[in-house]
């Protein structure tokens, strides 16, 4: 009787779920294509969204519009999605391998460590090359990430994600003091200021250029990890249970983390909070798979960046308003909502 009454309601189509997220997907390429349409049409100089599109499919090195638009604006468009991308992918995956919803490069002191071993670079490799600046930011990025979780394995009690939030806020504090001074005493605030305020104002081709296979390779191995970032996130004994090697998942996401965070410092400097709040967003839209976290994950960091450089444009024109302001005025109560949640756990 029991087996006749399920027969009778059949669940639901496996499929649909993943149709859902297809569709949402699809609507976000969408999207994202129509934000770079509207970065690249707003600026100092007024121009058409016919020239925009016209610049993108059917360039006239003869146009002063489209020449301004290919060297210009859409760099920064591009180098937007870049970065946005790079670090909503990174906070997935460190959200997903420690299972800690306040996980983010810009909390974990990863961009700060980034930038602060940008501004050794400029103080004692004067003329270095932007190459050399991204090699050094990949260093400081590992170092942020380490001097974090090493103090905050030390305290009483282990690992919790608020220790963890305030670790990385001291590291983070500790080397932003240090880059300062370093910027004071070498005579080179002015050059490592761009790191600190962040953002892509300042973008030029030759970064994207130098920067972009590293996030490319970065997104397609964190998208070769996504099953096993998924499983990890269950919880490492139950990880280890269904036969997973747990300290390889995790060596290869940190590789990741480090590689998409310090591309994206190297672009645009300490732009925090979307590895924080686009992860939670995307687990709201598509639940907990991380097959669908991180390309969702790349696709909305993208746009929120964007969105958040067209806000900075809008603010106060001519003048612009530092990405990484615009950032910080969604990610801080989303911050702050987060720790009283997880309060319970110091």
């Amino acid at each position: 009787m029991n087996l006749k009454s399920r027969t009778d309601h059949p669940p639901p189509h496996p499929n649909r779920n993943q149709l859902v997220s297809l569709s949402i997907l699809l609507f976000g390429i969408v999207l994202l294509f129509f934000s770079i349409i509207i970065s690249i049409h707003f600026g100092a100089a007024n121009l058409s969204y016919r020239d925009v599109v016209y610049a993108i499919f059917q360039f006239d090195k003869e146009n002063s519009a489209h020449i301004i638009i290919r060297e210009l604006r859409l760099p920064r468009a591009i180098a937007a999605i870049c970065v946005g991308a790079a670090l909503a992918v990174s906070g997935a995956i460190m959200q997903g391998m420690t299972r800690n919803p306040l996980a983010s490069p810009s909390i974990m002191g990863v961009t700060a460590g980034s930038s602060f071993l940008i501004a050794i670079a400029l103080a004692f490799i004067p003329g270095i090359t932007y190459l050399g600046l991204m090699m050094f930011s990949f260093i400081g990025a590992g170092v942020g990430a380490t001097l974090v979780f090493g103090i905050s394995s030390l305290s009483k009690g282990g690992i919790t994600p608020v220790k963890l939030a305030l670790a990385g806020s001291a590291i983070t504090s500790l080397l932003s003091s240090l880059s300062t001074a370093t910027g004071i005493k070498f005579n080179i605030s002015k050059d490592i200021s761009y790191w600190f305020v962040g953002g892509v104002s300042s973008v030029q081709p030759q970064h994207i250029y130098f920067a972009l296979p590293f996030i490319l390779g970065g997104l397609v191995f964190a998208l070769f990890l996504s099953r096993s970032i998924s499983i990890l996130s269950l919880g490492e004994e139950t990880a280890k249970g269904l036969g997973q090697n747990t300290s390889l998942v995790k060596l290869s996401g940190t590789i990741v983390v480090l590689l998409l965070t310090g591309a994206a410092v190297s672009i645009a400097g300490m732009i925090g909070f979307i590895g924080l709040v686009i992860p939670h967003i995307t687990r709201f839209l598509v639940g907990t798979d991380y097959r669908w976290i991180i390309p969702f994950s790349a696709i909305l960091g993208g746009i929120l960046l964007i969105a958040a450089d067209i806000v900075g444009r809008m603010v106060n024109p001519p003048f612009e308003t530092p990405v990484g302001a615009v950032t910080a005025i969604i990610g801080v109560p989303f911050f702050l909502y987060l720790a009283r949640k997880e309060g319970r756990g110091l």
